[in-house]
């Protein structure tokens, strides 16, 4: 691969940092550019119009930095803009929700999935619609105060562990209900994967989870290798060894090649945004792409 290849990341807030932070290691030599538009989340109390207006300006914005490939790592934008999107820029563009359904149809037995997301996201049953092409069977379950939860860093926190439990004993009840027995639980938000020690010990035995920012990380890296962009021996695990949140040449060097751009409170974006990418942000530039 081209140490020249530029990949842009977009979300309208801090959680397709989750997504970033895997796809570091799947692309080491990579230089990454991140947009959150915070300015204007949340989007999913927007019209679909507004929505795609927002994340093709954003889009647009991370093309003019000079990016050769797309990753919406965004719920909402995925599902309501990734065509509008698509048409208005002239680089591959990946979403989130096509790579998890993907994935969730790779992993499951049964061909009943659970799917925990936002209600923004549950409402236009985008995760549903994608599962169905692919052959399963998507039980949709909103879960509307993890992402509070998790921005207020209460990922190990008691009240999470209970929150999370009654979410899960809901959708459990509701799949039994409906006579389907989802194996596989798809995290449809890019917070959740800050829950995943919590959701190793909450869940059945039985099931497993897929998170959603390793999975479109994956989905990214063959995507890429499939382009000719990224050669096909496994530089990923020799790069993820030497990434360690221990190792603070390879910190330096991961910040050397990210760029961050926020369009609201720079303090707040790199004091939340460390945690979902797991490592500091020393530097994020503060954009405007219109009201």
């Amino acid at each position: 691969m081209s140490a020249a290849l530029r990949i842009g990341v977009f979300d309208s807030g801090f959680g397709g940092l989750t997504v970033l932070r895997e796809l570091l290691p799947q692309a080491p030599q990579a230089e990454f550019f991140y947009v959150g538009d915070t300015a204007r989340l949340p989007y999913g109390s927007k019209s679909r119009a507004t929505i795609a207006r927002y994340a093709v300006e954003s889009a647009q914005f991370l093309v003019d930095q000079g990016i050769e490939y797309l990753v919406i790592a965004c719920n909402t934008a995925s599902a309501l803009a990734l065509d509008e999107i698509r048409a208005a820029v002239r680089i591959p563009v990946l979403g989130v929700i096509e790579t998890g359904a993907a994935s969730a149809a790779a992993a499951s037995r049964s061909r009943d999935v659970l799917v925990l997301a936002t209600d923004a996201t549950v409402q236009i049953h985008a995760y549903d619609q994608a599962c169905a092409q692919h052959g399963l069977r998507a039980l949709e379950k909103a879960c509307p105060l993890l992402v509070p939860l998790i921005e207020e860093g209460w990922t190990e926190h008691p009240v999470t562990a209970e929150v999370l439990r009654i979410y899960l004993d809901e959708a459990l009840r509701q799949a039994q209900a409906a006579n389907s027995q989802p194996d596989t639980v798809l995290l449809g938000c890019t917070h959740y994967p800050l829950l995943r020690p919590l959701l190793a010990r909450t869940l059945p035995v039985a099931m497993r989870f897929l998170d959603s920012a390793a999975t479109t990380a994956e989905h990214v890296r063959a995507d890429l290798v499939a382009r000719g962009l990224m050669p096909k021996q496994g530089i990923a695990l020799a790069a993820a060894a030497q990434m360690t949140d221990a190792d603070e040449p390879a910190q330096e060097a991961v910040g050397a090649r990210c760029h961050f751009y926020a369009t609201d409170s720079i303090e707040k974006f790199q004091r939340l945004g460390s945690r979902f990418l797991g490592r500091a942000m020393h530097t994020v530039t503060l954009m405007d792409i219109g009201g």
